[in-house]
């Protein structure tokens, strides 16, 4: 069985980079892993994406959007997730079902009991191995993201047009979860060097998953 590895918190906070240094490190060890991402991930969840990510920030309600992030969520564990751990392929995944504990519960207006319960009826016990939050203050997060959005043109910045009190409850918001779940969530510093953070994020993974690399 392979593991399933999570990157979370706020925008701009590293996590693609950091899940494709990770993903460098594991093949140069001889460990297979793939990348995926959430919104996303499988082709129906793509699909999903595209409703989930672009348009004007009111564009959905936080239920309407819970229900469609759960939808995709469905596809991509069934369809990628699920069968590639049972090949005992490791997979490496830009955020999973915390974020929408936190977007949609924490900093939306659902209680966060309803998004557990939606999460229960979906998915059942399904939970990574290991969530890695990369915490840094949301002015810092959003700087950079609001940076790279524009250099790649990108679209899917409907999260990012959030104000900022949204972007101060998501921080509080994965913060919390970690005190929650401190035996699956690790919370490393998003405001170190690249470098600074792949190393511990590395120390963490070896010393979780010994004797499995």
């Amino acid at each position: 069985m392979g593991c399933f590895i999570t990157f979370e918190g706020g925008e701009g906070g590293g996590k693609s980079t950091q899940t494709r240094l990770l993903q460098d490190t594991l093949t140069s060890i001889g460990v297979k892993s793939i990348l995926t991402r959430e919104p996303g991930g499988s082709v129906g969840a793509e699909e999903i994406r595209k409703l989930i990510v672009s348009g004007t920030s009111d564009r959905w309600d936080s239920l309407t959007e819970l229900c469609l992030l759960y939808a995709a969520r469905r596809d991509h564990w069934l369809k990628l997730i699920k069968p590639k751990l049972e090949q005992g392929i490791w997979v490496i995944s830009d955020r999973f079902a915390d974020s929408s504990i936190v977007y949609q519960g924490y900093a939306g207006d659902i209680e966060l009991d309803t998004v557990l319960n939606i999460h229960n009826v979906v998915l059942g016990e399904v939970w990574p191995d290991l969530t890695i939050i990369l915490d840094l203050p949301p002015e810092l997060g959003l700087k950079r993201s609001n940076k790279r959005d524009t250099e790649n043109n990108s679209k899917d910045t409907r999260f990012e047009k959030r104000e900022l009190q949204f972007h101060k409850l998501l921080r509080e918001g994965f913060q919390y979860l970690q005190t929650k779940s401190p035996d699956r969530i690790c919370v490393v510093d998003g405001t170190k060097t690249i470098e600074e953070v792949e190393l511990e994020v590395f120390s963490i993974i070896k010393k979780r998953f010994v004797g499995l690399m």
